[in-house]
């Protein structure tokens, strides 16, 4: 943290400069450091502390902190766009203050490494992460046998997606994941990190997913904290790199599911679950797209081209959910 703040300022010194790789900051790697750094990660880090204390104390039946879920960090090293992992953090203040049993919930295209590490030998934190195989994207990891260690062995689940994976492969994987492992691990509370990237416009990865999964998704975690966690629920952020056709509204949907709002009911009931805001094109009128804009709140599937391979694909992911919770049941 000392070379963070020392990194953080207009100036670093050559010494200090020479420093940061070691620490996982490079002024042209992913994660470059930049003048006021560690006021803007601590701040990131509170945030997700100051949701986690409020709902594990009793103050708030859910929380949501968007600007949190930098799950790549780890104890000693920055990594993949992420300083401090805020997620690790107001996991481990959970377990110190309250001794909580989280269930921690990665649904961010790339794998929740740090997290998952930060954690590998304790049995009371459960990861679960749902990612494009490390085989073809970063971090490189996230496998079905990685599986915890030492006495957190079984407390890690992997769910290494197929690249062109589609929403029905991806929902089904998920979802039967997600409810066997609250049922064997009892949570006192859920962390989910929302990271929007598995979209089939997110440039940095391969998956074909719609804007379903960011609409069931949230609903699915909602319904297993209200069964299991008596709706103790705590939302972070993630990555998302298709900043105007798919962050707002993956980001917009959690948000209404975590409110519980009306206008819920009008996007499960509508074609494409309905027409955006009337504001939301005035609000991106500025924004320099190159594509065109959406304006409703799911995407007009039966208009992509279907994957060739979808048959193989749904098959791989099945058998690999298979093998991933055979130390769950």
């Amino acid at each position: 943290m000392d070379t963070v703040n020392a990194l953080s300022t207009h100036n670093p010194s050559p010494h200090i400069i020479s420093l940061a790789e070691q620490y996982g900051l490079e002024a042209d790697g992913d994660t470059p450091y930049f003048p006021g750094m560690n006021d803007a990660a601590t701040a990131i880090t509170a945030g997700s502390l100051a949701a986690a204390d409020a709902v594990m104390s009793g103050r708030a039946d859910r929380a949501l902190h968007l600007g949190g879920g930098l799950h790549h960090a780890f104890p000693h090293r920055s990594s993949g766009f992420c300083v401090y992992n805020d997620a690790a953090t107001a996991i481990s203040y959970l377990r110190q203050q309250y001794n909580a049993r989280v269930l921690y919930i990665d649904t961010d295209v790339h794998h929740g490494d740090g997290v998952q590490w930060f954690f590998y030998t304790d049995p009371e934190v459960f990861t679960l992460s749902i990612h494009e195989t490390g085989k073809f994207l970063f971090p490189g990891s996230g496998f079905v046998h990685e599986r915890g260690d030492s006495s957190g062995y079984g407390a890690c689940l992997n769910l290494s997606m197929e690249p062109y994976t589609e929403d029905a492969s991806w929902l089904d994987c998920f979802t039967q994941a997600v409810e066997s492992v609250a049922l064997s691990f009892r949570p006192d509370i859920i962390v989910s990190q929302h990271g929007c990237d598995a979209h089939a416009f997110d440039p940095l990865a391969h998956i074909q997913c719609s804007m379903q999964i960011y609409r069931e998704m949230p609903r699915i975690i909602h319904e297993l904290a209200d069964r299991h966690t008596q709706g103790k629920w705590v939302a972070l952020g993630g990555g998302g790199y298709d900043h105007w056709r798919v962050v707002p509204r993956a980001w917009g949907m959690l948000w209404l599911e975590m409110s519980q709002h009306p206008l819920l009911s009008s996007i499960d009931s509508n074609p494409q679950g309905g027409l955006l805001p009337e504001n939301w094109p005035l609000i991106q009128t500025n924004l320099k797209s190159e594509f065109p804009l959406p304006t409703t709140w799911l995407d007009d599937v039966a208009s992509w081209e279907p994957m060739p391979r979808r048959a193989e694909i749904t098959a791989k992911n099945k058998q690999m959910l298979e093998v991933a919770l055979q130390h769950v049941r």
